[in-house]
């Protein structure tokens, strides 16, 4: 019978779960270091909140553990990368507290337009300072959001209950999308700012998302304007937002998050305008019971057999499988980066395609590795598990043909993406049962290994091009590795991919961009093969 240890506080509810499901289980949270390490050798399975830390030495000694639970969405308290080397399934719980945090940024909302803070506190002093306290009805204002996730999603809806005008920033989102939630999409953080009287955030922390709410972007603002953050700290530039609330060109402020955490001092908390909350977006009793009876659930239907449920660093495949589809797992992972690369985010479909071999085979790891690839160059902690679920909340449509009737090659395997940008397509095929090629790109025959640097151009089809290409590269000093032409089915229309041994700058991508008779100059880094 598996073990289980629960080593953080928990709802109850996860211990029914695993007794029910007849596994053995001991809650015991709270235990010393050298408590833990006394007992973690006897388990099979573990499951944490964030209080329990699994690294080093504790990890270490798990020798037994199979799966980690982390019932939550983080999971910065597990070494996963040391987990997935010795073979330990690491799941989370991703969906627990989207409700619950989504009506916390509401909260926000309104208790900044009304000053409710501050007014609970002026009226606790028995002042009564009715005047004092004149508020903004949000009715008919303009609210940007952020990010338009599980949770963002959550937050338009329930901005839209309040009469509110919605606007959100999401390259993930296609238009096709926004239209169906409600929302007007809009191209950039900077347009958002200058539309909006409140902005909410819902976005993890990047390296591309650190301090992106900076002075530049909170100077665009309508003066009175209110920013809430319930995401992540360190997406809002404190000193930035401090200023802005200090002058008084923000009307107010609050915060779940901060840069640096526990916030016990931060000079924010000297502005009557800022409100604040010590991360409770995940606070509730419903948001507890939830995540502990999905990560029960999902740790027992893996000890019991096998079945992998919202892991972050295993796909659910078999070892035999796992041998058979590694080289059109390369293969589709390759697709879907290629694609992610030389196609600006807003997808609204993706169609795949099987023909001849490929349509006999285990297609859904596939699938997932292809749409990992494609999302992975804009967003974080994307992976052949969770790559379906979050192309599902971005809306995008996703369908699966096979035709077992082979056509040129014995194997094929096409990626269609549809979305704000058209229409972008590329095949790829194996050759010897084992080497990934790619053979058509936008309806044109043009093979090519995927790996390394490629410099992918459309352009209309006229003497002179390939020279004009060359000298760009030759006098930045770029070598070239392979160069592939193709001229395209529907059209006067060439493609050129061109494999380069060096990174091209953008200096160098301008230049090709410049060249007469350009159509379509990208980009994308591929990496070996080996």
């Amino acid at each position: 019978m598996p073990k289980v240890w629960i080593a953080d506080k928990m709802s109850s509810r996860a211990v029914e779960v695993f007794k029910m499901r007849g596994i053995d289980v001991d809650y015991k949270p709270g235990l010393s270091d050298e408590e833990k390490l006394a007992i973690v050798a006897d388990y099979d399975a573990i499951a944490v909140r964030s209080s329990t830390t699994l690294k080093g030495e504790l990890l270490a000694a798990a020798k037994r553990v199979k799966v980690i639970g982390r019932a939550g969405i983080g999971v910065d308290n597990v070494d996963v990368e040391g987990c997935s080397r010795r073979g330990v399934v690491v799941m989370n719980t991703p969906f627990g507290n989207t409700i619950t945090t989504a009506e916390l940024a509401v909260a926000h909302i309104v208790a900044a337009a009304r000053m409710i803070p501050q007014a609970s506190e002026s009226t606790r002093k028995g002042l009564w300072e009715k005047s004092r306290f004149m508020g903004m009805e949000l009715t008919g204002k303009k609210a940007g959001v952020i990010g338009a996730g599980n949770i963002g999603a959550i937050v338009c809806d329930r901005l839209k209950g309040l009469h509110m005008s919605v606007y959100v920033y999401d390259p993930f989102i296609s238009d096709e999308r926004a239209g169906a939630m409600g929302v007007t999409k809009v191209e950039t953080v900077a347009e958002l700012a200058e539309i909006v009287d409140v902005m909410t955030i819902h976005v993890p922390l990047l390296d591309v998302t650190r301090n992106l709410i900076n002075a530049d972007i909170i100077g665009r603002m309508k003066k009175g304007s209110i920013i809430v953050n319930c995401a992540r700290g360190g997406i809002v530039d404190e000193d930035a937002l401090y200023a802005a609330c200090e002058s008084g060109h923000l009307r107010a402020a609050a915060l779940d998050v901060f840069a640096s955490e526990p916030a016990l001092e931060n000079r924010l908390f000297a502005l009557e305008n800022v409100s604040f909350t010590p991360h409770i977006g995940a606070s509730t009793d419903e948001a507890q019971e939830n995540v502990a009876v999905q990560v029960a659930e999902q740790m027992s239907d893996y000890l019991l057999s096998g079945t992998v449920t919202n892991a972050v660093n295993v796909p659910s495949l078999s070892e035999e499988e796992q041998r058979l589809l590694a080289p059109y797992l390369l293969l589709a992972e390759r697709m879907g980066r290629f694609i992610g690369q030389t196609m600006k985010p807003g997808y609204s479909r993706v169609k795949v395609s099987f023909e001849g071999s490929a349509s006999h085979i285990n297609r859904k790891p596939l699938i997932n590795t292809m749409l990992q690839g494609l999302l992975s160059h804009s967003m974080e902690d994307v992976n052949a598990v969770n790559a379906g679920m979050l192309a599902k909340d971005r809306g995008i449509e996703l369908s699966e043909f096979a035709c077992e009737t082979p056509d040129h090659f014995a194997t094929l395997i096409k990626l269609e993406v549809e979305g704000d940008e058209g229409v972008r397509c590329v095949s790829g095929t194996l050759f010897d049962d084992s080497r990934p090629r790619f053979v058509s790109f936008d309806t044109c025959e043009v093979e090519m290994a995927p790996e390394g640097n490629l410099i992918v151009i459309h352009n209309e089809d006229k003497p002179g091009m390939i020279a004009a290409m060359g000298a760009v590269l030759a006098d930045a000093g770029i070598n070239i590795g392979d160069f592939r032409l193709g001229r395209r089915e529907d059209s006067a229309n060439a493609v050129a991919m061109i494999q380069v041994d060096t990174p091209p700058s953008q200096d160098v991508m301008d230049k090709l961009e410049a060249l007469p008779d350009m159509l379509m100059v990208r980009y994308a880094e591929l990496g070996d093969m080996n």
